[in-house]
């Protein structure tokens, strides 16, 4: 049997990718704190955040993986930045979603 994904739309999986990738707290005060700093942060998050070094890095890994944030190498740190381009697309994904919803009810 093939990946269950293949029965769904590219736009139906990209929502609940994001959906996921969005459905953690500590995803969600990164995300808020890489909006309100709007720009590329290095090692800073650790520092906002209650969480260990390890633990923040793997979500910056689930957010990166979705393409959320993009996230770029300088020197030994790896300086992280909400991807604009994302950010639209998600804004529009789930706009789109939503006015879809609201009409069927």
């Amino acid at each position: 049997m093939g990946n269950k994904k293949e029965l769904f739309t590219p736009q139906q999986n990209r929502i609940a990718a994001l959906a996921k990738a969005l459905g953690h707290p500590a995803r969600i005060a990164i995300l808020e704190y890489l909006v309100k700093v709007d720009a590329c942060i290095c090692g800073d998050i650790v520092e906002v955040l209650p969480l260990s070094q390890s633990t923040v890095s793997q979500h910056l890994k689930a957010l990166k993986d979705v393409g959320v944030i993009k996230g770029e190498i300088e020197g030994v740190k790896t300086c992280y930045c909400i991807d604009k381009e994302a950010w639209s697309e998600i804004e529009d994904l789930f706009s789109q979603f939503f006015r879809k919803a609201a009409h069927c009810c």
